[in-house]
């Protein structure tokens, strides 16, 4: 439970009463809950959905239907994926059913809790706000964290040529096996390296990161290209010269997910049937790093300060 909106060390592993379902409420027991920033944002009181403290935070649940009103979308037994919002990191959750969705087939519960928002989001901006084609050449900022790691994966499944770019070192084993084709080094010059793999530049330009990099990034689109904002992860909210958008006939985008979803209830469920297809088809989400429950702290920690590689999950139960 989050005990006051001070990041991760105001996070006290606490015993409280099973919670108990409302009247068309659905109680999952959690197996895994996917780590990722909207976690740590609102563990800091940064988030734009702020929640009374104390409060559970967790918003990526994969588990178990243990209980199911009548005429529900949902059985017992299932198992299903849970936009929680909150409450995911605890041994159960009480949701809506609209808010479960089934757990592709062939996925470990780990699995799950690794594609919710990431893959979600990374579809999202990929096919909805970019319309990415087959055989597009895609760049993928901040491409060692978990957006990173999935809009290389969805990218592939779509068709894409994928460009990593990345300033974590160590990371080209994990971009590899995500599915990368090339990897450019976040480091001076790296504009040049990527012209030298993409002579016309990138179609496609995810960017989960924001920051300094933004001004070069956006040199990199190729004419009749999208730069898609995803958010800001590197802490600098970056302006846009607009000159630059319009000389070479390229747009800026915009991908909030979680906003768009806010006015768009459908997407979700569009989304995820969009990822089994490409789960069936051999995409295979990654887990990276595995906490415990009573590790959470630790686990937001890393993620904030940049030690994860890839995607993390708490695992609550087998």
């Amino acid at each position: 439970m989050l005990t006051a909106e001070n990041g991760p060390s105001a996070l006290e592993l606490t015993d409280v009463p099973d919670p108990k379902p409302a009247d068309g409420q659905v109680l999952v027991d959690i197996k895994s809950c996917g780590i990722c920033f909207p976690d740590l944002l609102m563990s800091q009181g940064k988030y734009q959905l702020r929640v009374p403290t104390p409060f559970t935070p967790g918003t990526e649940v994969a588990g178990v239907v243990r209980e199911a009103p009548e005429g529900s979308t949902v059985k017992v037994g299932d198992k299903v994926l849970v936009a929680s919002i909150v409450g995911g990191f605890a041994e159960q959750v009480v949701a809506a059913p609209e808010q479960l969705l089934p757990l592709p087939e062939g996925l470990t519960f780990d699995q799950g809790a690794a594609m919710g928002i990431n893959y979600q989001t990374a579809l999202f901006a990929l096919k909805v706000r970019a319309q990415t084609a087959p055989g597009e050449v895609v760049g993928v900022l901040g491409a060692a964290g978990g957006v990173g790691t999935a809009s290389i994966m969805v990218a592939k499944a779509m068709g894409a040529k994928v460009i990593a770019i990345v300033h974590r070192k160590g990371a080209d084993e994990l971009l590899r096996s995500a599915g990368a084709d090339e990897i450019v080094q976040l480091e001076e010059g790296w504009g040049a390296e990527l012209k030298k793999i993409a002579p016309e530049g990138v179609d496609v330009m995810i960017d989960p990161s924001g920051g300094d990099v933004f001004d070069e990034a956006l040199r990199q689109v190729a004419p009749d290209g999208r730069y898609v904002v995803i958010g800001f992860a590197a802490g600098g909210i970056p302006t846009v010269k607009l000159n630059r958008v319009l000389f070479r006939n390229i747009a800026v985008v915009g991908a909030a997910w979680g906003e768009y979803v806010r006015t768009h209830p459908g997407v979700p469920e569009l989304l995820h049937d969009e990822l089994t297809e490409m789960i069936a088809a051999g995409m295979s989400p990654q887990v990276n790093v595995t906490y415990t429950l009573d590790e959470l702290p630790k686990a937001l920690t890393d993620l904030a300060e940049g030690r994860i590689l890839g995607k993390a999950v708490v695992k609550i139960a087998d």
